[in-house]
């Protein structure tokens, strides 16, 4: 600035430009993420359905659990962001190149809302429907059911995209077979709206705590990321459980129109596109 200044024969300093910013209450600023554009119109009617549902189910003793994929990371000796404390910094490779890699890791999280729990499923292969289902029905199987032994209801709280989104045909075909036919579960999903994912519980109770414990600390290893997202704990009790999915998952599955029309799917009438549940067949029961 002080030589466009000096273009116009008005010689200062850069030192005395920047004390003559700071008195104008300048200061060096990064961009803000704050405006959320257009929102949809049942945005908030969603919201609220929501809300009634989780307070419906939690009341009755039933599983709530929030789902979703938080962010893939290469393994290996790369740069995470954030800091922590330690004498020396960690030297890891300059770029962040695939080749370099172990692997590439997909966790898969569930969070169970009534107690407080955190699971993540860490895929090495895709992030597809069947993958999600895949993992929710091994949860489950494993701690779900030995948390609601009665329950022959659910309710997945999920965002609008990725694979499990309100519109890929496989995530509700998978629900159907996985799920509802082969557990005998009445699956009830809740999506929130596109651009919303930040209202996901999952986001600030569980993958918001993973990223902090593990700020700043290389990935070297997938046995080195499952130790980090075990060992995040709050100050709220949250305990989380993590394993090595390394099963391969083919992307690209498609279902069929025919296959659509054999679900045993109900719409709800509020914001149907984004609500629904899905029981076992009859010939499954």
């Amino acid at each position: 600035m002080s030589s466009k200044l000096a273009e116009e024969d008005h010689l200062v300093s850069h030192t005395t430009v920047g004390r003559l910013l700071v008195q104008m209450n300048y200061s060096l600023k990064a961009n803000v993420k704050r405006l959320a554009g257009a929102t949809h119109p049942d945005r908030n009617q969603q919201f609220e359905y929501i809300e009634q549902q989780k307070r419906a189910f939690l009341a009755a003793g039933l599983p709530v659990i929030s789902v979703d994929t938080k962010k893939k990371e290469l393994i290996g000796n790369f740069k995470n962001n954030g800091r922590s404390w330690c004498q020396e910094a960690e030297e890891v490779n300059d770029h962040d190149f695939a080749q370099d890699a172990v692997g590439k890791a997909i966790p898969y999280g569930i969070y169970d809302l009534a107690h407080h729990l955190g699971y993540v499923y860490v895929g090495t292969s895709a992030d597809t429907p069947q993958f999600a289902v895949e993992m929710i029905g091994r949860w489950w199987q494993a701690e779900g059911q030995a948390h609601f032994p009665a329950a022959s209801q659910i309710l997945i709280l999920a965002d609008a995209g990725g694979s499990n989104g309100c519109r890929p045909r496989q995530w509700k075909q998978q629900l159907q077979a996985q799920l509802a036919d082969q557990l005998g579960l009445e699956v009830t999903v809740c999506h929130y709206p596109t651009g919303a994912s930040k209202w996901n519980p999952i986001e600030h109770r569980l993958f918001g705590p993973i990223s902090i414990n593990w700020a700043g600390k290389p990935l070297r290893s997938f046995e080195a990321m499952l130790a980090h997202i075990r060992g995040t704990v709050t100050e709220t009790g949250l305990q989380v459980k993590a394993f090595l999915v390394e099963q391969v998952y083919e992307k690209g599955r498609t279902v069929s129109k025919a296959a659509m029309h054999d679900l045993n799917i109900q719409f709800a009438a509020v914001c149907p596109r984004w609500n629904y549940t899905i029981r076992p067949r009859p010939a499954c029961t």
